[in-house]
């Protein structure tokens, strides 16, 4: 059995202030746990960066990671963390180093979803390396970039294939852009995709067992991207985005990201589902916010207080068992990944313990929100994003948004609650999916 894990939850953070204030301060909410006949305190730290010896002991039982995906010296730390401490990581580098979203395609092509068709086509210019001349002309195919094109199918996206913040990301109209994007890539390595018409593009953040399924709108400015809409998915759409994005978690191995869909009618087809640091501000999330905090602290707190397991061993065998099973149908399967993804991320169990446990969390986070003490973290937030002669319109925008989710927590019927517990989506994957139409 394992030793219990130091009750320490370390934040490795980058530029972000917004979203560490607020978990710092829910996590304080939380208060002294009765747990296993003893009583548990669990207090977070801001980790530093600093020289260490691999034998150095590490404080924190539990890191949340918005770093190291792109500052190799913490991501080294972080694998010394898992493997010399049994540290536990949100999420683990082990499996976003490696798995980006080339692989995450292929393995949920292997499963039968609804993959849009996507191509891998070599870089525009050679990598850096002394070798590659010789590489390139003795084994690399010539290749028709146009026929490819032609096959994929305009409009199309031309997209890296590991991605992160939209970087290098075009819409491909006719063969003059195709060229265009194409030189521009230089050396990151691209996919084509194709495009498929849709109603909605939803992107549901999941941390843990919790999923929000949310209306997204490209387009729009970063501040307006999620649309406050209601019923916005069918209760099937709704169900299947949710459980896209808790399986390509449970599959990977990861417990902080977000994937994003393209809706039409009932039909839901991925196209992007790695973010190693998926969106978490306040200035983008606004009324989401509230809720992803919760389940951020939530879910620590139960890996910590249960001494969840460490592990990035992937049972990729039993989702193939049931991709290969001629006997069931799309929704049979989907239904079967479903279960697998709950049993990974010990749903049932989790919803349990957070009632018995953390039941005065949602009631005790609404009115935090409705305080002085947020609206702080807003004002700064806003101040330090926005320039002076736009702050007072984005924070009227953002209170505007936010006392909204304050209205509706306090509306909902049987008390206060930010989170139906999974199964709700069943019957009503809207009511987890909902963002402004101003």
């Amino acid at each position: 059995m394992a030793a219990k894990r130091n009750a320490l939850i370390g934040l490795l953070l980058g530029a972000e202030e917004d979203w560490p204030r607020a978990f710092e301060q829910i996590l304080g909410l939380v208060g002294p746990l009765k747990v296993g006949g003893e009583t548990l305190e669990i207090p977070s730290e801001r980790l530093r960066i600093s020289p260490f010896d691999l034998t150095d002991p590490v404080r924190p039982g539990l890191v949340i990671d918005r770093l190291a995906y792109w500052y190799y010296h913490p991501r080294e730390w972080l694998k010394k963390a898992a493997l010399m401490n049994d540290t536990y990581l949100l999420n683990s580098p082990f499996t976003f180093q490696s798995m980006e979203k080339h692989s995450a395609y292929c393995a949920m092509l292997r499963l039968g979803m609804k993959i849009p068709k996507t191509v891998l086509v070599p870089y525009k210019n050679p990598v850096d390396n002394v070798r590659w001349a010789y590489t390139s002309a003795k084994y690399n195919d010539s290749f028709d970039l146009d026929k490819i094109a032609d096959e994929v199918g305009y409009p199309m996206y031309m997209k890296p294939f590991d991605g992160g913040g939209w970087r290098g990301v075009s819409r491909i109209e006719d063969q003059d852009g195709l060229h265009k994007s194409y030189d521009e890539s230089g050396e990151m390595l691209m996919h084509l995709q194709a495009t498929v018409d849709y109603d909605k593009f939803a992107r549901a953040l999941s941390i843990g067992p919790e999923t929000m399924v949310m209306d997204f709108r490209p387009e729009q400015p970063m501040h307006n991207r999620y649309a406050v809409s209601y019923d916005f998915l069918s209760p099937q759409a709704g169900w299947e985005a949710q459980t896209v994005s808790k399986v390509v978690n449970a599959f990977f191995g990861w417990e902080f990201n977000s994937a994003e869909m393209l809706i039409a009618g009932d039909e839901v087809h991925p196209i992007d589902y790695a973010n190693a640091c998926p969106d978490v501000a306040v200035t983008s999330l606004h009324y989401y916010f509230p809720w992803a905090i919760t389940a951020l602290v939530r879910w620590s707190v139960y890996a910590l207080a249960t001494n969840r397991p460490a592990t990035v061993d992937l049972e990729t065998r039993r989702y193939y068992e049931i991709a290969d099973d001629d006997s069931l149908d799309y929704q049979a399967k989907m239904q079967g990944y479903r279960a697998l993804a709950d049993e990974h991320f010990d749903t049932e169990n989790y919803w349990n313990w957070c009632d018995e446990h953390l039941s005065h969390l949602p009631e005790a986070v609404l009115e935090w929100v409705d305080s002085d003490g947020f609206d702080k973290i807003l004002l700064d937030t806003v101040r330090s994003t926005y320039p002076a002669h736009e702050q007072e319109k984005f924070l009227a925008h953002f209170r505007g948004l936010v006392g909204l989710w304050v209205k509706d927590q306090k509306a909902l019927s049987g008390g206060p609650s930010q989170t139906p517990h999974p199964e709700a989506a069943v019957t009503d994957p809207a009511s987890q999916s909902v963002g402004s139409e101003d």
